[in-house]
């Protein structure tokens, strides 16, 4: 038995279970501490930004959006998939303003990475603090793009929302406190291209 925080969980094997076109998800056989293995179901993701986007109002755009896993629509920040390994999530993230709600913006910097649910998905989000906005034609590209409701409601409100429980996703939560802090002045963003560390590649490395 090693001391506890030195074991190292090296993969015995690992197998495919499903490999779809957002997520994969496989089984690994993990060395365990006391000297036997464990399986551990792991769902592989391509990462995602997701963007507080504040207006010189003080005003955060938020979009009402259907989740099928939860079965309801959700208060969210824009939001969306990093598409391929080597992206520049920036670039991801002025994609997703201007798809979802129709906004750019001069001024990015990174407020928080969230770690899904590190127990059995290594998807991560970062999100940005958008600022200096300008309106832009919105492209919609599909039928949920469509369906997005836009609503715009002082950073104040949001963080009541969160709160209150009326917002639930961890991105947009995390994102909302941050940037709350941020602007409070009890805490300094990062630059737009800091290092990041738990930025999943795996699936995207699979190139499907």
């Amino acid at each position: 038995m090693t001391e506890p925080g030195t074991h190292e969980f090296t993969v015995e094997s690992t197998r495919d279970i499903h490999i779809g076109r957002v997520v994969g998800m496989r089984v690994d056989e993990v060395r365990m501490p006391g000297g036997g293995t464990a399986k551990r179901e792991i769902v592989e993701h391509l990462g995602a930004v997701a963007i507080v986007a504040l207006d010189a109002d003080g005003n955060v755009t938020l979009i009402h959006q259907y989740r099928h896993a939860l079965g309801h629509r959700l208060w969210e920040l824009p939001a969306g998939l990093i598409d391929k390994l080597g992206e520049d999530p920036v670039e991801a993230a002025k994609r997703e303003l201007v798809e979802e709600v129709g906004l750019g913006a001069e001024k990015w910097e990174t407020l928080v990475d969230v770690a899904a649910s590190p127990g059995f998905t290594d998807e991560v989000v970062r999100v940005y603090l958008a600022r200096e906005l300008s309106e832009v034609d919105r492209d919609v590209l599909g039928d949920e793009e469509a369906d997005l409701v836009v609503h715009k409601v002082s950073l104040a409100e949001a963080v009541r929302m969160a709160l209150a429980g009326e917002l639930v996703n961890g991105a947009t939560v995390s994102g909302v406190l941050a940037a709350h802090t941020v602007i409070s002045g009890y805490g300094q963003a990062r630059p737009a291209d800091a290092p990041w560390e738990d930025r999943p590649t795996r699936f995207a490395s699979r190139g499907l």
